[in-house]
């Protein structure tokens, strides 16, 4: 096992390491975002989604996008980019809600 991955590894090239780096990262910021939002709910008691929530779905929705574009994965690409649009749009809600409060 540690044989294979070592020559995974000897073969993989530079560029493809700091994309499957992107990648992974880009999927901690995107699970990020249930840990945030679990917690909020347990200190609450009731379930919420706060405005954190959504600043991690975009930065995990904007490098997965890129991800998918780096691997050329339409399916992909098309997910993200609509869950892009949902996230931007939820905030903008989160935004318009507090300026309603303050007025």
């Amino acid at each position: 096992m540690i044989d294979k991955l070592a020559a995974w590894y000897a073969s993989t090239s530079t560029t493809e390491m700091v994309w499957i780096g992107v990648g992974f990262f880009a999927q901690a910021l995107f699970m990020m975002r249930f840990v945030v939002q679990w917690i909020a709910s347990e200190r609450v008691r009731r379930s919420i989604v706060p405005e954190t929530f959504w600043y991690f779905s975009i930065g995990g929705g904007l490098l997965l996008l890129a991800y998918s574009i780096y691997r050329v994965d339409p399916v992909y690409m098309f997910g993200q980019g609509l869950g892009l649009l949902i996230y931007f749009r939820n905030l903008y809600f989160v935004w318009t809600h507090k300026g309603a409060d303050t007025a």
